[in-house]
């Protein structure tokens, strides 16, 4: 479980592609400190697991059905990627619930920029769109944020300096691609009121 408080901008070292998978390997000597086999990190917002690490590195490998539903597969030598290591039992919950198991991918459609800070409009599946409520939670590219304005095809929210500087959010432009992944609650919530009408349906 992550939070979605990014603790290190990173950077893909290399692809390699393994027919129906890839295996990245990714510099990022905060969060490989200490890391080992089997271990997690989050990577733009999908949960990996580490095979190996050497001198502030590690791989990963990433099966097609992570490639399909996320941006990974258009990641190059020279990407920059978030990157953040599981929160630990007791942690402080920085952001909000985070599985790195991302829904699917949106698209910048645009950035205006604040006195200190920028609104960044994104566009969403309409499968999604459900689930994303105003002053909600949303991980954008593993970044925990909150929902300015919810829509049926797009949503805003609002990117502090700190988010900018520390993130890729602060370097994608109109047009790039972004994971997503909902709030896991309202799912949750969406399943268990389905199957209470189901019920009372039969009943």
């Amino acid at each position: 479980m992550f939070t979605g408080i990014v603790e290190e901008l990173g950077e893909v070292v290399a692809v390699e592609e393994l027919g129906d998978s890839s295996r990245f390997r990714l510099r990022g000597p905060l969060v490989t400190e200490g890391a080992k086999h089997g271990d997690s990190i989050a990577v733009n917002g999908v949960c990996l697991t580490v095979v190996e690490t050497e001198d502030g590195e590690f791989t990963a490998d990433v099966m097609a059905e992570t490639l399909s539903r996320s941006s990974l597969g258009a990641l190059a030598p020279g990407s920059r990627v978030n990157l953040e290591r599981p929160m630990a039992l007791g942690g402080r919950l920085g952001g909000h619930l985070v599985q790195g198991h991302v829904d699917g991918t949106g698209t910048i459609v645009e950035r205006v920029p604040g006195e200190h800070w920028e609104i960044v409009r994104i566009a969403l599946p309409d499968a999604l769109a459900r689930y994303v409520v105003e002053k909600g939670s949303i991980t954008v590219d593993g970044v925990s944020l909150t929902v300015v304005e919810a829509g049926d095809e797009h949503f805003t929210v609002s990117l502090i300096p700190t988010t900018l500087d520390l993130t890729t959010l602060g370097i994608k432009q109109a047009g790039d691609p972004v994971n997503l992944e909902v709030d896991v609650l309202a799912k949750y919530v969406e399943r268990l009121l389905g199957q209470r009408g189901a019920k009372e349906t039969t009943a």
